[in-house]
């Protein structure tokens, strides 16, 4: 007889992308992402963290302050990391992602033709980035849902 304690497919890619955010070094804020194919192969994979050759140790890691002193005009997210490094084609792909993605990435995630996203917190829920991003993400017809919870302990 099997053994009937592993885990589902959705905390199995949940945890890559939860193992993937590890290598973010944003101090606040570590996203990961997992794109998965048809047939449950995992096709790219990514972290929110600077493009490229952009210092880590140069660029700000702030929140507040000066735009240009600031992450926000400098970080590449999770998401379209995961689709640059994307092995494959994405359409009819899932997407599994730590935080619900913001308008930015939910364009390139309809562009790419990833048909499911698979998330686990939508912290920014209700904000005017949360609303776009939901309202593009139904128009397209991609299916998101939040992922029961999955956590994950490194030591």
């Amino acid at each position: 007889m099997k053994d009937q304690n592993y885990i589902s497919w959705d905390t199995y890619f949940m945890g890559v992308a939860l193992l993937s955010s590890y290598r973010s070094k944003d101090p606040n804020t570590k996203v990961g992402a997992c794109i998965v194919n048809t047939q449950k192969r995992i096709i790219g994979i990514g972290y929110n963290g600077f493009p490229y050759g952009c210092d880590d140790d140069v660029f700000p890691w702030e929140r507040d302050g000066d735009y240009l002193d600031c992450k926000y005009p400098y970080v590449v997210h999770a998401e379209p990391n995961a689709i640059l490094n994307a092995t494959t084609s994405l359409v009819g792909a899932t997407l599994y992602v730590t935080l619900f993605p913001c308008n930015e990435c939910a364009k390139l995630i309809i562009q790419s033709g990833i048909k499911e996203i698979v998330y686990l917190s939508d912290k920014y829920q209700g904000t005017p980035s949360d609303i776009a991003s939901k309202r593009m993400l139904e128009a397209a017809g991609v299916k998101c849902r939040k992922c029961a919870n999955v956590t994950l302990t490194i030591s």
